[in-house]
């Protein structure tokens, strides 16, 4: 489903059915899931509501790409597994770790927008002790793999505390939902610079008509009055973007707080968080580039803004009618560079 602003006076975005892809940079992800399972040890990858994949699978395991999913039975069993934690998830909102059909441990953490699940990461294919090998000798007649293969393949996998596992998904948790909280943002951003330009371009094309002929000048008014109250309107969704670059700062800022609790609480197991700050820094790198951005989308605006003014000077000399209604472009249009100023100081602040 394709991505739609409603209307000018709502700006919200129909999430029913939205496209993972269409929120998050595909490729930043899969990067950061490569290298967050290189770290940690762990496989994962990345899958929409249907339980598509979004991503290539990171770090998968011998014992789960060579003999579990190689036979029919054994895909089914883990597709049913899979669903069964990423429902768990989208049910709760938050990270879930449960033992998969093969007796691995997996988790799914689900990647969430205003309430609704767009994604879920799929990951683990680790153990917490030592394999039974009757256990996988019968979970191999099962699904029918060679046993002997079966149980020399499952020796290979790597062995985590529950609670390294839980940190894992948890910090998975974190950083694929302030990506995508932040893309969204800026998708949002976006989409209100789009409205914000067509409107000042309506504004500058009528006050165009209303100097050119002053017969045209109810008409031209009425038009005029559209205009402006659709400028008025884009002030709330400014505001929302004020709010959403706070949250943007907020949930790095977190996510920041939490890699250091858990690396501390995981001792030395905590090396491989250094991938996870590594990322953190290229997430920040990132949000700066966005800043820099939305910079350059005020400096636009501020620009428009000025020569819609001057337009409206020149505009004032020719009739008490159409001075009244530059009067009213140009307090719609101080409020917008008001609200320019603000995104301004704020940038100054990232």
């Amino acid at each position: 489903m394709e991505l739609k602003l409603k209307n000018a006076q709502d700006e919200n975005l129909n999430l029913e059915g939205l496209d993972l892809r269409e929120v998050i940079d595909i490729d930043f992800l899969q990067k950061f899931q490569d290298d967050f399972a290189i770290g940690m040890g762990l496989a994962s990858v990345t899958v929409d509501t249907k339980g598509n994949p979004i991503t290539k699978p990171s770090s998968y395991t011998r014992f789960c790409m060579d003999f579990t999913h190689s036979t029919e039975i054994g895909d089914r069993r883990c597709a049913e597994s899979h669903k069964k934690g990423g429902e768990e998830a989208a049910k709760t909102g938050k990270p879930v770790v449960y033992e998969c059909h093969a007796g691995l441990i997996d988790f799914a953490a689900p990647i969430m927008l205003e309430g609704k699940l767009i994604g879920t990461i799929l990951g683990g294919q680790v153990l917490t002790s030592p394999p039974e090998e009757n256990k996988y000798r019968k979970i191999a007649g099962e699904i029918g793999v060679d046993e002997d293969a079966y149980v020399e393949s499952v020796k290979e996998i790597t062995t985590l505390s529950k609670e390294r596992i839980q940190a894992a998904a948890d910090v998975l948790y974190i950083v694929a939902n302030s990506m995508s909280k932040s893309w969204y943002h800026q998708y949002k951003l976006s989409k209100a610079a789009n409205i914000l330009t067509d409107s000042l371009g309506q504004i500058s094309a009528t006050m165009e008509q209303m100097a050119a002929s002053a017969i045209e000048v109810s008409s031209n008014q009425n038009q005029l009055n559209k205009e402006i109250a659709q400028v008025n309107s884009m002030s709330e969704q400014i505001n929302e973007v004020v709010d959403f670059i706070r949250e943007i700062a907020d949930e790095t800022r977190l996510l920041g707080l939490n890699a250091a609790i858990e690396a501390a609480r995981a001792g030395e197991a905590g090396l491989g968080f250094g991938v996870v700050a590594q990322e953190i820094r290229k997430l920040s790198s990132d949000s700066k580039q966005t800043v820099s951005k939305i910079r350059d989308f005020i400096n636009q605006i501020q620009e428009s803004v000025g020569n819609t003014v001057k337009m409206g000077d020149s505009t004032m000399t020719v009739t008490e009618q159409q001075a009244a209604a530059v009067q009213e472009v140009t307090a719609s249009i101080e409020e917008i560079t008001s609200l320019a100023e603000q995104l301004s100081e704020l940038a100054d602040e990232h």
